[in-house]
């Protein structure tokens, strides 16, 4: 080959990666990947043999392992410090149901951080963060929104789901319909030359455990790695939980396949962690507590973030680092100068993780719920007052309150102070539902967030995955408070079920000034579903059913405060309707 052939030859291939790699030399786009309940031990790259998670693991080997990476104790809350960069006190999240986990519409999210810079937003799957506009995804950043607001849902095969503005049915079980969507949202915005910002967040390993019975059936009925505390394990539970978790790690692996095929592998930062600790009393790394606790087992979760090129592959931070640190790192690794609209929590993260720092950070970080838990780079200071040593003691066995008492009085002033900054403990929820904003005029209203009195009830415990149910009295009365945007007309659809011999219930709707009685004249009922597609019972939880909309009628509202309230006026059978969700949509 003469040299003027090679010259060509080699001119030929550097255009043939140019044309392959149209956004490399621009911004990095970024995928989070959040999974639900899963615990710091329920990954092979944590220790746990029980399973091989080895696209998961591959985030860590290729990237940065944040190994003291603390959360909330619920999912809202933690999501929430995620999006804000801010403790969830300040953002008024304080719960995880009945209106407590919105978001507060003021505060940035990093999703409107983004946009602002010229990214496409998507969010693929679990919200929680609030339901009516503009609490709702398409209200905080994202330009896309896939999958459901709720904090639990209770069917994961072809389940109901929101897009955008519209109520539509999944397609297959949640966690692979989540990524086909995300990849699909990536590969419109590589097709239009557009960053991405997604967020894909996983309902798994949450229950209702519902995922490929195959793969069930493949998890070890002898577990190598068990939980090491006084609490009995439910075996069964284990292995539904760690199927849930290999299953997503089989579909993080389709999207390495689709960045490699853009050939945007080295132009993508990835981020994986976990909402909180496990679900269960299951293998968690020897640490103290579960879901729902402040101590080391219920807030450390694993913490991954991969950008090839630029984080050192196998990098590992013992820096004490949270959810609120997400996102100051991520806007400064992708170049975005803008000012922040308030104050952050979180720090920024990136000059660690890239090796152009290596100065450790010294601070406090503290994880809510019902109590406070604080740490620091060497201790836990529980909600009780205890103190630990958080390297040495992740059981919490050894108090150190007597051997290190000016430590512990330093962190309980420190913890005084935040509670009065931040506003700790919360007020009980007071907020009305938002109705009738311009932009998004149809309004959701679940079960989940009705006021019940009388003789009638959820169908669950847990408000978030419920309907209403035993309504049987026409004294009893579901009423929501509401603060209307808009003057207007709204259609009032309601989502029933209703057995033929309750046929002919009639309910009064009013709001303000203006009421109506409807008739159910048409028959609807379901049965049970879910119960079939459970690897395992539910522990306490209710099964769905199928409801079908009805356009009950319309209604006057005037703007500002309101109270809408549905009430029987005639009940011929044994109870009135069952009901799951109200739409209210404004007309034009």
């Amino acid at each position: 080959m003469s040299a003027l052939t090679r010259w060509f030859a080699c001119l030929a291939a550097m255009f043939a990666v140019v044309a392959a790699s149209p956004l490399q030399a621009g911004p990095p786009n970024v995928i989070v990947i959040l999974m639900d309940d899963m615990g710091y031990g329920d990954l092979s790259s944590t220790g746990n043999k029980n399973l091989q998670t080895p696209n998961i693991d591959r985030i860590a080997k290729e990237g940065g392992r944040l190994d003291s990476f603390y959360v909330c104790p619920l999912c809202a809350p933690t999501r929430a410090e995620f999006l804000t960069g801010r403790y969830h006190t300040r953002s008024g999240v304080h719960g995880v149901t009945v209106g407590e986990e919105r978001l507060n519409p003021d505060e940035e999210t990093i999703a409107e951080v983004f946009k602002q810079a010229s990214y496409r937003t998507g969010l693929f799957g679990k919200w929680h963060n609030g339901t009516q506009y503009p609490y709702h995804p398409n209200g905080q950043g994202f330009d896309e929104f896939y999958g459901f607001t709720s904090g639990h849902w209770g069917q994961y095969f072809s389940p109901p789901l929101e897009h955008n503005t519209d109520l539509i049915r999944g397609e297959g079980h949640v966690t692979t319909d989540f990524t086909t969507k995300m990849i699909a949202f990536a590969e419109d915005s590589i097709s239009q030359q557009k960053p991405f910002f997604a967020y894909l967040a996983y309902c798994v390993p949450h229950t209702p455990m519902q995922v490929d019975r195959a793969l069930y059936d493949s998890m070890p009925k002898e577990l190598a790695s068990l939980y090491q505390g006084t609490e009995k394990e439910g075996i069964d539970f284990t292995r539904a939980a760690l199927a849930m978790v290999k299953d997503a790690d089989n579909q993080i692996a389709r999207i390495f396949e689709m960045l490699a095929s853009k050939h945007l592998d080295e132009n993508t930062i990835i981020v994986f962690f976990s909402d909180n600790g496990p679900n269960s009393w299951r293998y968690n790394a020897s640490m103290k507590g579960r879901k729902g606790s402040t101590n080391e087992g219920g807030v450390r979760v694993p913490c991954y973030v991969r950008w090839p090129g630029r984080i050192p592959a196998g990098r590992s931070l013992d820096q004490l680092s949270g959810a609120i640190d997400l996102l100051p790192t991520l806007k400064t690794l992708c170049g975005i100068e803008a000012t922040p609209a308030q104050p952050l929590d979180g720090i920024d993260l990136s000059g660690m993780l890239t090796q152009t720092s290596s100065t450790p950070i010294g601070r406090r970080l503290y994880s809510a719920q019902k109590g406070v838990s604080v740490r620091n780079q060497s201790y836990i200071l529980d909600e009780k007052g205890d103190l630990y040593d958080r390297i040495n003691d992740k059981l919490q066995m050894h108090k150190l309150n007597d051997q290190q008492p000016e430590i512990r009085a330093s962190m309980m002033k420190g913890l005084v102070g935040w509670k009065s900054e931040t506003g700790f403990p919360l007020p009980k929820e007071s907020r009305p539902f938002p109705v009738g904003y311009p932009e998004y005029p149809v309004t959701h209203l679940p079960a989940r967030d009705a006021t019940l009195s009388g003789d009638v009830k959820r169908s669950s415990r847990h408000a978030n995955c419920s309907y209403i149910t035993e309504w049987r009295s026409t004294d009893a009365i579901i009423s929501y408070p509401l603060d209307v945007q808009t003057a207007g007309v709204y259609d009032v659809i309601l989502h029933y079920c209703c057995p033929a011999e309750n046929t002919g219930t009639a309910i009064t709707i009013k709001a303000g000034d203006d009421s109506f009685t409807a008739t159910i004249d048409e028959p609807h009922d379901s049965p049970l579903i879910g119960e079939q597609d459970d690897v395992v019972p539910r522990p306490g939880e209710s099964y769905m059913k199928a409801f079908k909309p009805w356009l009950s009628g319309k209604i006057n509202l005037e703007k500002g405060p309101a109270t809408l309230t549905l009430q029987p006026a005639k009940i011929p059978g044994q109870q009135s309707i069952e009901l799951y969700w109200i739409e209210l949509r404004l007309q034009k």
